[in-house]
């Protein structure tokens, strides 16, 4: 997924929590917890791993493209879950 200046500017930013609520919203269910990964797997068969630490809430910009990419929301989802404008 490639994303405009715009666009990134806004998902940046997002917090850990921010990022599993939207999953969850979309239909991901949480599958398994294997020491700090929770795994989210969607009915369409997308499967996103998260990594999860208690004291760390953002992502670095290359680790939240991946997972962006692995989820594979276009901008009109994006859009549809409230995080972007």
């Amino acid at each position: 997924m490639s994303l405009r200046d715009d666009i990134w500017k806004q998902l940046k930013g997002m917090s850990v929590d921010e990022l599993i609520s939207a999953l969850l919203k979309d239909g991901f269910v949480l599958d398994a917890i294997v020491r700090t990964q929770r795994i989210y797997r969607h009915d369409d068969g997308r499967k996103v791993s998260i990594h999860y630490h208690s004291g760390r809430r953002t992502y670095g910009p290359g680790l939240l493209k991946a997972l962006l990419k692995d989820v594979a929301w276009t901008e009109k989802d994006l859009r549809r879950l409230k995080l972007i404008r």
